[in-house]
């Protein structure tokens, strides 16, 4: 990375400057959004972006979004990122104001920011699949903006790395809402479930394009709660994520789960087969 976006402008990273009285900094006020590249081309970018703008309204944060859109692509090229895959990350916060809890000054500028890298994907995500845990869901009610303030979140995922594991699970009164960088599926009797968006999920991208590749190829799926208790009975568990894409789940929690996993490797096909077509 050599080359980031800042309030307008295409800087080199060492010349990139932010206020340590941005509100980002100081209160974690602001919201922010990962796209994913391949082979240089951002995937699904309107939903993203659709995303942020989402966001940007439920903190009540005014920015005009429309002169961002081709950002993404401009930073995976002037870094050099076009021949493989990428992340962009995009955050916008509340600016840089004197510190008090309250809004600052209708006027104050918001600090939009940008940067590209290179994804190497991990093989293991695919085979035999990830390893991961159940934590209790200690995040705020507010699960469904893609806030920057993601301290409850980094401290489940250590909680993860520590036993070894890629990714926490979220429990919440029994509920098996998402983990700490993904959504959650679960395959019952051939049929998908995911839990029922609210304030307590973040409306994935690849989550809901996983639920339209199901509807439009006849692969049953329901949005219903799944509870802890229920999860000896899965067939098979997966998650989805920007970076992820569809990731089954080898281990939970130190039980290993079946090897067979047909639904799970066809959603796999069928987001690869939508990549290639859309990123052509």
């Amino acid at each position: 990375m050599t080359t980031v976006y800042l309030n307008g402008q295409f800087l080199r990273l060492e010349q990139a400057r932010i206020s340590p009285l941005d509100r980002g900094f100081n209160y974690g006020d602001g919201v922010y959004e990962v796209v994913r590249a391949y082979r240089g081309r951002p995937f699904r970018l309107e939903a993203h972006f659709a995303r942020l703008a989402d966001s940007l309204a439920k903190i009540r944060l005014g920015v005009y979004l429309s002169p961002l859109t081709d950002v993404p692509a401009r930073l995976v090229e002037e870094n050099g990122l076009g021949g493989g895959d990428a992340l962009i990350y995009l955050q916008v916060t509340r600016g840089a104001a004197p510190r008090q809890h309250a809004f600052p000054p209708p006027d104050t500028k918001a600090t939009i920011f940008a940067y590209a890298w290179e994804l190497t994907p991990n093989p293991a995500w695919s085979a035999p699949g990830l390893t991961v845990i159940l934590a209790p869901d200690e995040r705020w009610a507010r699960c469904d903006i893609k806030v920057v303030s993601l301290v409850a979140n980094v401290l489940a995922h250590q909680r993860a790395a520590e036993r070894g594991a890629q990714e926490a699970l979220l429990v919440r009164d029994g509920v098996v809402l998402e983990g700490t960088l993904s959504n959650f599926f679960a395959v019952f009797e051939g049929e998908v479930r995911t839990a029922s968006l609210s304030n307590y999920i973040l409306p994935g991208v690849t989550r809901a394009l996983v639920l339209e590749l199901c509807r439009e190829h006849g692969i049953p799926c329901r949005e219903t709660p799944i509870f802890h208790h229920e999860l000896a009975q899965a067939e098979e568990l997966f998650v989805s994520s920007t970076s992820f894409g569809v990731a089954p789940i080898h281990q939970l929690d130190g039980r290993t789960l079946p090897e067979a996993r047909p639904v799970t490797e066809r959603l796999q096909r069928l987001l690869g087969e939508t990549i290639a077509r859309e990123c052509a």
